[in-house]
């Protein structure tokens, strides 16, 4: 297995960073793992997640959407770049990401593609699945598999909402850097303008791949009813594992090492996650 770290140009002056696992050999296909809030590549879970699928023939792209306001390691967060965060800037940072391994300039050319979410990221994905499915960028998606993921992208306080569109901000505290970060309105702006396009559950019913919804039965953060809201908003093409136990991070603390053992909750989303990869790409 090598690893490797690169950037590519987002949408604006903000990249998208990644580090690419790859395994020895040919590689079966290739999984690409995307953060939730306050998350980022080299955070608790994904790296050993990316080392854990490479080793079992995967390409793994572990990457930084271009408004996480991370770079490569354990930094502090930018704090602008997360103000100027939305939900489709994350959808246009995953074309991106597919176009630039469709181009080779990415490994996984010609290689079925699997998005694996967590949290955010996990709406992201299946966001992205649902809105851009007659897209050719996203004609290499072959599955989607969520962690934990939210099944609606409007999860803001009336109070928070009030403040926003008042010129005001919402705010989320980073307990690793003590950092306040703030949401701009513009986060809020482009849900009201086209409420359709954020509709998560009317979107995954269009998504025309394998859905894999992956959910602890102990997060306090979001509800494990939210993996079977979208569940029967597709019930043909998906497939609800509760970890029992689990939290918002399969009991996963940050930072993790790639050598280190998994929670037994960790590795039941892992093992669950590798069943229906494995299945997809057969």
């Amino acid at each position: 297995m090598t690893v490797r770290d690169w950037d590519i140009p987002g949408e604006d002056r903000w990249p998208i960073r990644g580090s690419t696992h790859v395994p020895a050999g040919d590689a079966r296909s290739a999984v690409v793992i995307v953060h939730g809030y306050l998350g980022y590549k080299d955070y608790g879970m994904f790296p050993w997640l990316a080392s854990h699928l490479c080793g079992q023939g995967h390409i793994v792209h572990r990457i930084n959407l271009s408004h996480s306001g991370m770079d490569h390691g354990h930094g502090r967060f930018d704090i602008e770049a997360v103000r100027c965060d939305t939900w489709s800037r994350g959808v246009e940072d995953l074309t991106l990401v597919l176009k630039a391994m469709d181009r080779g300039v990415l490994a996984g050319q010609g290689r079925g593609v699997i998005l694996l979410g967590h949290s955010r990221g996990g709406s992201t994905s299946l966001l992205g699945a649902g809105r851009c499915v007659l897209e050719a960028a996203w004609s290499c998606v072959v599955g989607v598999v969520s962690l934990a993921a939210p099944a609606s992208l409007r999860r803001l306080s009336p109070e928070d909402e009030t403040r926003l569109l008042s010129g005001g901000e919402a705010t989320l505290s980073s307990s690793r850097t003590g950092q306040t970060l703030a949401i701009g309105a513009g986060w809020l702006q482009e849900q009201i303008d086209d409420p359709e396009a954020h509709d998560l559950p009317a979107r995954v019913a269009d998504i025309r791949c394998p859905i894999g919804l992956i959910h602890g039965t102990d997060d306090q953060t979001v509800d494990p009813s939210d993996a079977v809201t979208l569940a029967r908003a597709n019930p043909t093409r998906s497939q609800v594992r509760l970890v029992e136990g689990g939290d918002h991070v399969f009991n996963t603390p940050n930072p993790f090492s790639v050598d280190a053992k998994p929670s037994q909750q960790l590795a039941d989303a892992a093992n669950a996650a590798s069943e229906w990869i494995d299945g997809w790409v057969a």
